[in-house]
């Protein structure tokens, strides 16, 4: 038996994977057992969940994978901050005790945070290597390209390869500063949504406006090419150096500074949102089919933060040149965990790879379950009315009569999703 803890931790979304002889047991953010959204701390009760769930302890785990190169990673802060020195002293001041005292010392924190159980392998993968790992192994394809788009992971902002059997090979790559990612936070920070939180806001808002800014973000803000790579003009962004995003010249571009949070949204906001939702559904596509041209391969796998964006996957499907697609359906940080525990499975220990219909995650169903039992303690341990009902006739017939008035029902079942958004294979009509 091989037992592979998989882990994301300390940027966003911690979560942690168990991998027993290639066969995902266990998923979980960190997030569902703190309650702290995208929670960035070390998984600890995602990990107990993990290894609970297997019957495993720490000690007998083979293999611990971490989702990127810390010290890669913080080369890219060092050169950064040397580039635009002194302007980044301040942003530098604040992010460099928590190198120094964490992020750096990251086998000696894992270790210690698995008990001093664990004495074997520490593994350290790329942080777009594991995204392309996510995407690909547990897909349902034999061969397929792999796009990964996201903020930052080292260096690369976004990257092309392809898989095929056991093995990726990540063969292209976007580096910082020049970032999808990066550039669609900007504009969900210009209308006064959180970073790395709200981006989803930002989508759902731009089909309120229209959008008037899409050649302006064109023609100032990046140089598009054809295979939808691209270059920023760093002189309308602030996030290289200080503790925004964007700039004054951005806030000039667009017509006024940033929204307030939770202040009105005007029609400009709206607008701004529709514009660049467009420019990135056109950058995403020009990628697809680069990817496409490139490979040469019918099917497409997907991860990275931007593969959240359900409407530029949408026409990703219609438009696209790919026969299949299939996105991770932890697409960001957390399913780069995964990632890391197949590559170690795959890739490092060289072991075969069967590609099951639909895929190899059980449907996204990795966590926690709770019977009727535990349901009814807590409920009763939290002084809350509730009703047990016995009969699933009676149960459905109950709830069809709320939703029919106009109610909110919240209904459990099974095991909870891992996934970010809940994403199956799709085939263009």
């Amino acid at each position: 038996m091989t037992a592979i803890l998989g882990l994301s931790a300390f940027y966003h979304d911690s979560a942690a994977v168990l991998v027993v002889d290639g066969r995902i047991v266990a998923a979980a953010q960190e997030e569902r057992f703190t309650r702290v959204k995208h929670d960035a701390d070390f998984p600890a009760r995602a990990i107990e969940y993990c290894l609970a769930e297997g019957g495993l302890t720490a000690g007998q785990l083979d293999y611990v994978g971490f989702y990127d190169k810390p010290l890669l990673k913080f080369d890219r802060l060092l050169e950064t901050y040397l580039a635009y020195a002194p302007r980044g002293f301040v942003s530098f001041a604040k992010a460099m005790p928590v190198w120094l005292r964490r992020k750096l010392h990251l086998p000696r924190i894992i270790r210690r945070g698995l008990g001093g159980q664990f004495r074997k392998r520490c593994v350290f993968a790329e942080h777009h290597e594991s995204h392309a790992a996510s995407a690909f192994f547990p897909s349902p394809f034999e061969q397929a390209a792999i796009l990964t788009l996201d903020g930052v992971g080292e260096w690369a902002t976004a990257s092309l390869g392809h898989g095929e059997g056991n093995r990726i090979r990540v063969t292209h790559e976007l580096h910082f500063p020049h970032s999808l990612g990066l550039l669609y936070s900007a504009f969900t920070y210009y209308c006064g949504f959180r970073v790395n939180s709200g981006e989803y806001k930002l989508m759902g808002l731009a089909p309120y406006g229209d959008p008037a800014y899409a050649d302006a973000i064109r023609r100032y803000l990046i140089d598009l090419k054809d295979d939808g790579s691209f270059r920023m003009d760093m002189r309308y962004f602030n996030y290289c150096q200080g503790l925004t995003m964007t700039s004054g010249r951005f806030h000039r571009l667009f017509g006024g500074p940033p929204r307030k949070p939770e202040s009105p949204l005007t029609q400009r906001h709206m607008d701004v949102a529709a514009s660049i939702q467009v420019v990135t559904e056109e950058i995403v596509l020009r990628a697809v089919r680069h990817a496409h041209k490139l490979t040469g391969r019918k099917n497409l796998a997907l991860a990275g933060g931007v593969a959240l964006n359900c409407v530029a996957n949408g026409r990703i499907v219609r438009e696209g040149p790919f026969e299949r697609v299939w996105i991770q359906p932890a697409a960001g940080d957390a399913g780069a965990a995964l990632g890391v525990a197949m590559l170690i499975w795959h890739q490092l220990l060289g072991n075969e790879r069967m590609a099951a219909p639909g895929d190899s995650q059980s449907g996204s169903l990795l966590g926690p379950s709770f019977g009727p039992e535990a349901i009814r303690a807590q409920l009763q341990a939290a002084g809350a009315v509730f009703e047990y009902v016995e009969n699933d006739q009676t149960l459905c017939s109950r709830v069809a009569g709320l939703l029919a008035d106009g109610q909110v029902v919240g209904w459990m079942q099974g095991r909870i999703s891992w996934a970010t958004r809940d994403v199956r294979t799709c085939r263009p009509e």
